[in-house]
């Protein structure tokens, strides 16, 4: 069935609906801050850390902005701590309310994971290198699989190769467009255009949502709802 897949589209989505910069620079710096406090300051020794401060740069995020989110992340612990859980406290009340309103349940913590695999994907636009070159680099940097297409180049690796593939790519080809550890659905479910739109208006919702980072899905729409939503 043609149609689009939310892995791919939903990114798109999210960053019309965070046209203000304001709240985009916002949950940028939020990653940066939180990447940073789970692993080192180091970008180059951290992935995540790495990943946030690629996308801000794509978002024109100033240097100093991101160095101050940097540093907020050796803030006070108990303050870090309390911030962190009542944001999840208020965050979890309204997603609830948002899935109950769209005829769903939110489920536990973990429930669909085994439908997701945790991978790295990392983005080159077309013009940098032909689809054999990138295959070849992509091949000898380590990386699982290419997708090489008109929109550019996805190359995908594990969490454990994610780094070292993303470095070896970056030192031939320059700084990626994107490169960030993601949820990619092992299968696509294609819904009808009456489900599909209930999905995508929840999915708007939670990307609104000042303290929600990332959505992710596995459902596939067809290209007719795509041009009526406006994605």
């Amino acid at each position: 069935m043609a149609g689009h897949s939310q892995f791919k589209n939903i990114m798109h989505r999210k960053g019309r609906q965070d046209a203000q910069k304001s709240k985009l620079f916002s949950k940028l710096a939020r990653e940066i801050t939180v990447a940073a406090k789970m692993g080192q300051p180091d970008p180059s020794m951290n992935a995540r850390l790495r990943a946030a401060i690629i996308s801000a740069r794509q978002e024109n995020m100033s240097k100093d902005s991101i160095e101050r989110a940097i540093k907020k992340a050796s803030g006070s612990e108990s303050e870090n701590y309390d911030e962190i859980r009542d944001n999840r406290n208020r965050a979890a009340s309204d997603i609830r309310s948002y899935f109950t309103k769209a005829g769903g349940n939110l489920g536990e913590t973990g429930s669909v994971a085994f439908m997701f695999d945790r991978t790295g994907i990392i983005e080159y636009d077309a013009k940098v290198a032909s689809d054999d070159a990138m295959l070849e680099a992509a091949i000898e940097a380590g990386a699982d699989d290419v997708s090489s297409s008109e929109n550019g180049h996805e190359i995908y690796a594990s969490p454990d190769t994610f780094r070292e593939v993303a470095k070896a790519l970056e030192a031939k080809f320059g700084e990626p467009r994107k490169a960030t550890l993601t949820w990619k659905p092992q299968n696509t479910v294609p819904v009808d255009d009456e489900t599909g739109e209930k999905l995508l208006k929840l999915i708007d919702l939670l990307n609104e949502h000042d303290d929600v980072q990332n959505v992710y899905a596995n459902f596939e729409v067809s290209d007719a709802l795509v041009a009526k939503m406006g994605g």
